[in-house]
């Protein structure tokens, strides 16, 4: 495993758990259940666009590589 891969599985398991967090210390809050439930819904929607971005960041990322893979594959069968 590279340590991009390891940096994104880390980042990944950062959000879930700061959700997981999040949602167990609002669950024991002081507050009426609608009130709890809709921040629930919003810290919720924000982890989703955390990983959203991440994801998409990963990708950029592959494309990149790949890019840079082909590219050397390419000079390298020139050469032969």
């Amino acid at each position: 495993m590279s340590d991009k891969d390891t940096t994104a599985n880390f980042g990944m398991g950062l959000i879930i758990g700061a959700a997981i967090g999040t949602a167990i210390g609002m669950l024991y809050a002081p507050q009426s259940g609608k009130k709890t439930r809709a921040l629930l819904r919003e810290k919720a929607d924000e982890t989703v666009e955390k990983a959203e971005d991440i994801i998409e960041d990963a990708r950029d990322r592959a494309k990149k590589i790949i890019a840079d893979a082909q590219k050397k594959a390419e000079e390298l069968t020139e050469k032969i």
